[in-house]
């Protein structure tokens, strides 16, 4: 728990003009730095995607006007668990700065909020294993490791 309050941080969809942002503060890990590149365009086809899908959100944390935090959620129909929605949360990223005070908190409550709004039964986060510090965060949120998670290029 952060020993001051959180910054006071405002959510809404992300639009075209906060991609770059979005891209840098996805990028800023050595873990993602790779694998998602300079802000170009697959990264635009990506948010046009996203943008199209009535199942996808890309949300934008602000703090005084600025950009400071993102995430994706997914919202995914099944039939499994007696025909339950799951959210799926994926590329939460706080700008390094606020790490420890309480946004990373905060976009996640809201993506909590976003799933029981749509009906959601369960929320579920895959996250790279070279990542001990987001683990031990998503735990904290009273999220269990249950799964083993597998990945496969295509």
């Amino acid at each position: 728990m952060p020993t001051t309050p959180p910054p006071t941080v405002t959510f809404r969809a992300a639009t075209r003009d906060d991609l770059p942002r979005i891209v840098e503060l996805i990028a800023d890990d050595a873990v993602a730095a790779a694998r998602t590149g300079s802000f170009g365009p697959s990264h635009v086809a990506g948010f046009e995607a996203i943008e199209a899908s009535p199942n996808d959100e890309l949300v934008v944390a602000e703090h005084d006007g600025e950009v400071v935090g993102v995430m994706q959620l997914t919202f995914i129909p099944g039939i499994a668990r007696n025909g339950a929605t799951r959210l799926q949360v994926e590329a939460v990223r706080v700008d390094r700065r606020l790490r420890g005070q309480g946004v990373g908190r905060l976009l996640m409550e809201h993506a909590h909020a976003r799933g029981r709004e749509r009906g959601c039964a369960l929320a579920q986060l895959t996250s790279d294993k070279d990542r001990p510090e987001a683990h031990r965060f998503y735990r904290s949120l009273g999220y269990v490791q249950s799964h083993e998670g597998f990945k496969r290029p295509l």
